[in-house]
């Protein structure tokens, strides 16, 4: 086999096909431009994406793994619903790991990155357009990933990333009924100056403030009579 074709192999083995597939899968779900309670078929998301069926079984396959999709028996698969005990579970893990990775990254932290974040954030948000809300969230994603990152645990930052996947879509939901941006903009800023200069306890008391609230507004906004969430109780 000559270079150029062990390369194009390593380009498309199945492995990589998976991850894209997965990757635009998660993208939408996340985004709720596949809503939860959707059902989707193999096929339909082949199509939707131009990929063959196998790489998009396997994807579905890891996304049920990860919780944002379940098979359904002759039927293909739903894009699973938020219901308010995933609420509780989410944040209470956040609340948990990231005030302690905020107050670990105090005084190391590159403040000129996080500005940089903190003003796409802010450039991300228009109330006149849709898709905002949408940017915005994946900014702040990127914010508080960077903020688990420097606390010096990889362990623990890919532990949050993974909550803030989950919570990301509840606030996509959230946002399309409440507008928090500009607070959690503002919230931002204060937390910058709190990790620049070294505050720890400070830093974790503004996180823990910032998702306190965050969880909030969404479980105000996902419970009225027109939310799509399934309400469970909480033990």
């Amino acid at each position: 086999m000559s270079d150029r074709s062990a390369v194009t192999a390593e380009l498309v083995r199945p492995d990589s096909l998976t991850e894209q597939a997965a990757s635009v899968l998660r993208g939408d779900i996340l985004a709720c431009r596949l809503a939860p309670g959707e059902t989707v078929s193999e096929t339909f998301v082949a199509e939707r994406y131009g990929m063959g069926r196998a790489p998009v079984r396997a994807a579905l396959a890891r996304l049920a793994e990860e919780g944002l999709v379940q098979a359904l028996p002759r039927r293909g698969w739903m894009v699973s619903l938020v219901t308010v005990r995933d609420i509780h579970e989410v944040f209470d893990l956040r609340l948990l790991l990231e005030p302690e990775a905020a107050r670990r990254a105090a005084g190391h932290v590159d403040a000129a990155a996080l500005h940089r974040l903190d003003a796409v954030c802010q450039a991300g948000h228009d109330p006149e357009d849709a898709d905002s809300a949408r940017r915005f969230l994946g900014a702040n994603r990127a914010f508080h990933v960077a903020v688990a990152e420097l606390a010096g645990n990889a362990r623990l930052a890919r532990q949050i990333g993974r909550l803030l996947d989950e919570s990301t879509r509840m606030l996509v939901l959230g946002l399309s009924r409440r507008d928090r941006t500009g607070e959690m903009a503002h919230e931002h800023r204060a937390l910058i100056d709190a990790l620049a200069e070294g505050r720890g306890a400070e830093a974790a008391a503004i996180m823990h403030e910032q998702i306190a609230a965050s969880r909030d507004m969404v479980l105000a906004a996902l419970t009225g009579p027109h939310s799509r969430l399934v309400v469970t109780e909480v033990a």
